[in-house]
């Protein structure tokens, strides 16, 4: 069994394995992971092993039992070479194979005492040809193959090698060898699997020529609108077959609307509400996942959920649906991502097709959810008769006119550039919006503390007056998302004021 484990960038494990070869194999794990516990250094790293180095394991996720188990393991003399909950859970497989010589049934009696969200890969030196993992609340997915078989949180891992693939289920371990793939769950019972063709190809989840992924996702964002739009229009009419699971019928009679994200998406569906409110009429709350369930929410059934996750494997997003089709909610999932957990539990999917999105920071992800939940929208107006056919088609028209005016804004991307090249001694940032801006100021502050590690807030243009104006000083950088004079709600004057206020304090 070799193995190499470098802290930092995936790069210095590159340069590490040119300088020290680790020789070839036909069977491996790896695994890219941010430091959860312990500091991200090379002995925290990914795989950990065995106390006799024949098993490696990786895991993603948290384990949340992990320091009553660490503890158990000491008690019996077990000595600990990293500060990370993955090692206990590789001591206890590795001592479970020794006793039962099958590691499947081992890492079937370690997940029994597991707590928390992980998804587990081990192999053993004593089995050649074998990788078994295991998830509860973390993705895992079966790239199949001929002869030979994959294991990746995500299709993007093994898209390059097959297009047939796999999903599993919670509370499920799966055993693949080159020519063949067992799945079983937590008690050991055989579990049937539905086989799936992801639909885009190895190029999609390449750089390409770009700088970085980010960069190539950002040009894809007009292509991503498209494709949502794409199929869901006929004769100027919004058609959703996928809405058919739920039906027309109790789509009419909802009489409210929570959707439930993390991040980025709640945003996206804090537009969405916009748009559902204004035209369909049905009042709307956006509702972060991780705060959803813990508040003991009002929902029956003539509630709809609507939960929104580029991935479908969102934990927080994933707890808070089963939390609502455990309430009797109606549950509409919008995903990017085929045989992705949330949509398997949700009455129905709008999947928004905006291809692999392999950056950290979501980009054309957004808008294509945005574009979903208009579509959304749209429909819901129609089957409530809130909006005629001609208000309905006179929307669609200007939804179908987006992606041409996202690749106006690309265009600009150069006078972007000089503008960021003088921000870089920026130490901190506002962002201000009214109405629809409002959110696009609180993603856009999102953005720059994910990718620049600058401090930045986003506000309700309106609130400047009752506290945020107190940080505007001289040399303050402030974005304000300003409205089109056309705008109806004759926002776009009030804005000119807040800039004027700014504009006032230097």
């Amino acid at each position: 069994l070799g193995m190499r484990k470098r802290s930092g960038k995936l790069q210095v494990l590159i340069d590490d394995l040119e300088s020290r070869p680790i020789g070839n194999g036909s069977t491996g794990i790896g695994h890219t992971r941010w430091a959860t516990h312990g500091g991200p250094t090379d002995r925290n790293a990914h795989p950990h092993l065995s106390a006799d180095g024949k098993l490696a394991l990786i895991h993603n996720g948290i384990i949340e039992n992990f320091s009553e188990l660490k503890q158990e393991l000491l008690d019996t003399g077990a000595t600990f070479t990293s500060d990370t909950d993955s090692e206990v859970a590789a001591l206890l497989v590795g001592r479970a194979y020794d006793e039962t010589g099958d590691l499947t049934e081992a890492l079937r009696q370690v997940v029994a005492c597991l707590e928390g969200a992980f998804t587990l890969l081990v192999m053993h030196e004593d089995q050649p040809g074998v990788v078994v993992g295991a998830r509860r609340n973390s993705p895992l997915v079966i790239g199949l193959g001929e002869g030979e078989n994959f294991l990746g949180s995500d299709v993007a891992a093994f898209v390059e090698f097959t297009r047939r693939a796999v999903a599993i289920g919670q509370d499920q371990i799966v055993t693949i060898r080159p020519g063949s793939v067992d799945v079983i769950d937590f008690d050991g019972e055989p579990v049937g699997v539905d086989e799936f063709e992801i639909e885009w190809d190895a190029s999609a989840s390449e750089k390409g020529g770009w700088s970085s992924f980010m960069a190539k996702e950002i040009s894809e964002e007009p292509e991503a609108v498209a494709n949502t739009i794409l199929g869901r229009s006929v004769d100027g009419i919004v058609r959703m077959p996928e809405l058919d699971s739920i039906g027309d019928d109790v789509l009419a009679g909802i009489d409210r609307i929570i959707v439930i994200a993390c991040g980025t998406a709640a945003y996206a569906g804090m537009l969405g509400k916009y748009a559902i409110e204004q035209w369909a009429r049905i009042p709307v709350e956006v509702e972060l996942s991780h705060e959803f369930r813990y508040r003991s929410p009002i929902i029956n059934d003539r509630t709809l959920v609507i939960s929104v996750s580029q991935s479908g494997e969102t934990m927080d997003t994933l707890m808070a649906v089963k939390y609502a089709v455990a309430a009797g909610a109606h549950v509409l999932a919008v995903c990017n991502t085929q045989g992705a957990s949330i949509p398997r539990e949700s009455d129905a999917v709008v999947y928004t097709h905006a291809g692999p999105e392999v950056a950290v920071a979501s980009t054309k992800a957004f808008v294509a959810q945005v574009t979903a939940l208009y579509l959304i929208g749209l429909h819901l107006a129609s089957v409530r008769g809130t909006l005629t056919p001609d208000e309905i088609h006179a929307n669609l028209v200007e939804l179908q006119a987006v992606p041409d005016k996202i690749a106006e804004v690309l265009v600009a991307s150069k006078s972007i550039g000089q503008l960021a090249h003088w921000m870089t001694d920026i130490q901190s940032v506002l962002f201000l919006g009214r109405h629809v801006g409002f959110p696009i100021a609180l993603e856009g502050a999102l953005k720059l503390k994910e990718l620049a590690y600058i401090h930045a807030e986003g506000f309700a243009a309106g609130e400047l007056k009752h506290g945020p104006i107190a940080l505007i000083e001289p040399g303050q950088v402030v974005f304000v998302v300003v409205p089109s004079p056309r705008d109806p709600l004759s926002l776009h004057p009030k804005v000119v004021s807040n800039i004027q206020e700014i504009r006032a304090r230097g």
